[in-house]
């Protein structure tokens, strides 16, 4: 199996007054938090997140895009989805930063879907897997019930900005599933090593990304990285769509497993991936990170494209 990297690149970001302000601020959240009872740390979060970050930061971003995407939108609408959004994003941050805890968890889940039966089938062939899903409900509790089923699944991360933060939250992660790959030349190595050993590599295609071709998602132009599907071309991989939607108890989650995307070209590929999250945005639109600009700069133009956005991306 490839080796899992844990250690900053050498051009890796020094660490800053501010950095080392931030990353001491969030480790002492996360630290008086994980002191309460699972069962009422992640409520506790969601509810910070719906009504303090939220009015403050978050719901800003949820309204331009949801003005964009979904114009007509009743006010009452865009009020419920952008206190869903948060209150998701709070609960994600810190499931995530429960690690061990929230992965044990996620073991236990159900894992369904159509496409199941052809996971376990590549498993027992040792046939390599693109698994491509979105910044939806809580993207790691998939990850990690897959690995829980005896899976070999392996997650692109980009590493954070703030080195203190990124040893903290690499830590974490790895706490939920490994191997993980930083994002870079490194990662990329040992990502396509593991992946043509037979295993499943995660990532989220969601996310805008400079160059990528312009593509539909949620009736909108969008930037989107074919590599994805290039990389399930190139090594006859299964690419298969999947989801961990949150259910209505805020902590548990249904995990399902869609049909893999038949072969035929990247561009072809790529669109029934937006189709795929797109449908599951508008089933539940509150428990998608409708914080990102993903629609920015969607008129086309020469650059090369890049990995798409990697499976443990942090909210």
């Amino acid at each position: 199996m490839a080796r899992t990297p844990t250690t900053a690149p050498q051009d890796a970001p020094r660490l800053s007054f501010r950095h080392w302000i931030e990353d001491r601020a969030t480790a002492l959240i996360v630290g008086l938090l994980r002191r309460v009872p699972y069962e009422r740390r992640i409520p506790a979060m969601g509810w910070f997140a719906r009504r303090v970050l939220g009015p403050v930061v978050l719901d800003r971003r949820v309204r331009a895009n949801l003005r964009y995407v979904f114009p007509d939108l009743p006010e009452a609408e865009v009020r419920r989805i952008c206190r869903g959004v948060a209150d998701n994003f709070g609960r994600t941050f810190m499931e995530i930063h429960s690690g061990a805890e929230f992965a044990a968890r996620a073991a236990r889940m159900p894992i369904g879907g159509p496409g199941l039966a052809a996971l376990d089938e590549a498993h027992a062939q040792g046939r390599p897997v693109v698994l491509v899903s979105a910044h939806f409900g809580n993207y790691d509790a998939w990850r990690a019930g897959l690995s829980a089923r005896g899976f070999k699944v392996g997650g692109l991360y980009m590493p954070m900005s703030n080195p203190a933060a990124n040893r903290r939250y690499v830590k974490t992660i790895e706490a939920v599933a490994r191997p993980l790959f930083p994002r870079g030349p490194e990662g990329m190595s040992d990502m396509i090593r593991f992946l043509r050993s037979g295993g499943m590599l995660g990532l989220l295609g969601d996310h805008y990304i400079k160059g990528g071709e312009v593509m539909d998602f949620l009736g909108k132009p969008a930037r989107t990285a074919m590599s994805a599907a290039k990389m399930a071309l190139k090594y006859d991989a299964l690419l298969v769509p999947l989801y961990a939607t949150r259910n209505p108890d805020g902590l548990s989650f249904t995990i399902e497993v869609e049909e893999p995307i038949p072969h035929s070209d990247a561009l072809t590929m790529t669109q029934a991936l937006n189709d795929s999250a797109a449908a599951r945005v508008r089933a539940h639109m509150d428990q998608w990170f409708w914080l990102h600009r993903r629609w920015k700069r969607a008129a086309p133009d020469t650059t090369a494209d890049t990995t798409a956005a990697p499976a443990t991306d942090h909210p």
